[in-house]
């Protein structure tokens, strides 16, 4: 199966299919799932001298990994304070300290491997849909007293001489986050995992396994790989084959699109290279691409399938509404891709059994997350740190099936709820 269409597909630096798996390999660790946290994974244990292989059952990022916004920044999709209540503050503070690191890992593995079809670009701005500029200072005073993470507080003013609308109010810049283009990076990853000697297989699906003997075997439609790891990295579109996984996350969908060329106009209303995301729950995350030609605007979640096509009409009304200037602004396409989330809000990273072990669960989180997950469980099966023991309180919880995805859409319609209602009293105050 082919890439759907998106802007990254539409610019990718080199479209070159990966053969299937045909026939029978040894390897010291087999990861299944092509995306960040699989191809991360595979990159660390390539480099320390493992011979790895990757089973994908699609293309190299066809999931969530390909095909999102693209931001870098540190932070989880849960609460900082629920974080410290589930596991206490020294862990909590050891946790976004590893998202900061993951951040700084995709950016130093852009350097090293000099992927400029990347194309980083410095600075997220996070922006409040209401009055909240004492919340936002104290906010900045923590990051930095705690983290030692400088962020810069944006007044109102500044906020709307770089976003010109009416309906943001304060801010915070983030100078050391970016954004990217991510299956450029995911290209080059496999293409650096086979320069060390490792395999990558597209269109490889796992079909059967058994995991119960120290030597593990996978099997696809036409070969087996028997390994002493195993690692399930497969998000939104885990399978029925690993059934502990299965139960333990939610399928959400999140929608982008894509602007034709008209840089004019969408100059009229955004003057920053910074990518942008608001202060609601799923809100509104975009950033100028192609030179400043097209906007990328995604945002809106569904817990069931829908038109890619009719949530776009949704996000363009959004985007008009924020900025009555773009209301000329053509869309020339749009897609979707399912994010696992876990019930807790956390990713799911750990060791299922004795060399079995997991990295998923990375919706809402960014691709900062998503990269350390790889990282630490990479040193684990090196052993050469049990960092991947900090998720272990955010365990394989059960998600709740079709009654947890109905919670889940409930809970973000009343988060929607809440969020109009205070956007509508800062508003009427102006």
């Amino acid at each position: 199966m082919g890439y759907i269409d998106t802007f990254y597909r539409r610019t990718i630096a080199e479209d070159v299919s990966i053969p299937a798996l045909v026939g029978n390999i040894e390897c010291d660790t087999c990861i299944v799932g092509g995306g960040l946290a699989g191809l991360t994974t595979a990159l660390q244990l390539a480099r320390s001298g493992q011979y790895v292989c990757v089973l994908e059952a699609q293309r190299i990022g066809w999931g969530a990994s390909g095909r999102n916004g693209g931001f870098v920044f540190p932070g989880y999709a849960n609460e900082h304070k629920a974080i410290e209540r589930a596991v206490g503050a020294d862990n909590a503070r050891a946790l976004h300290m590893l998202s900061i690191e993951g951040m700084e890992f995709v950016r130093d593995t852009i350097s090293d491997l000099n992927i400029a079809s990347a194309a980083p670009i410095r600075g997220i701005t996070s922006v409040s849909r209401h009055e909240n500029g004492d919340e936002l200072q104290a906010e900045a005073g923590r990051l930095q007293r705690e983290f030692g993470y400088p962020v810069e507080y944006l007044r109102l003013d500044q906020v709307r001489s770089a976003l010109r609308s009416t309906r943001y109010f304060q801010a915070l810049r983030d100078p050391r986050a970016f954004h990217m283009h991510p299956l450029n990076y995911l290209h080059a990853i496999a293409r650096e995992i086979e320069r060390l000697g490792g395999k990558v297989f597209e269109s490889s699906s796992a079909i059967s396994t058994d995991l119960s003997r120290p030597e593990k075997t996978l099997r696809t439609a036409n070969g087996q790989i028997k390994a002493r790891h195993v690692v399930i990295a497969t998000g939104g579109y885990t399978t029925k084959l690993t059934p502990q996984l299965k139960r333990a996350y939610l399928p959400i969908a999140t929608y982008v699109m894509l602007s034709e060329e008209r840089p004019d106009l969408i100059r009229s209303a955004i003057t920053t290279a910074d990518a942008v995301l608001d202060s609601r729950r799923a809100g509104d995350y975009y950033r100028v691409v192609d030179g400043g030609k097209r906007l990328l605007w995604g945002g809106r979640i569904t817990t069931k399938a829908a038109s890619p096509a009719a949530l776009a009409a949704q996000l363009r009304r959004e985007m008009t509404n924020t900025y009555p200037q773009l209301a000329d602004l053509r869309i020339e396409t749009s897609w979707s891709g399912l994010m696992s989330y876990a019930r807790h809000l956390m990713p799911q990273i750990g060791r299922l059994q004795p060399g079995v072990w997991y990295c998923t669960a990375f919706g809402g989180h960014g691709l900062n997350t998503t990269a350390i997950g790889g990282k630490v469980i990479a040193e684990a099966i090196l052993g050469q740190s049990n960092r991947y023991l900090l998720f272990e309180p955010f365990g394989l919880v059960w998600a709740g099936g079709l009654a947890g995805l109905s919670v889940a859409q409930l809970t973000y319609w009343k988060l929607q709820a809440v969020d109009w209602w205070r956007e509508r009293s800062s508003y009427q105050r102006q």
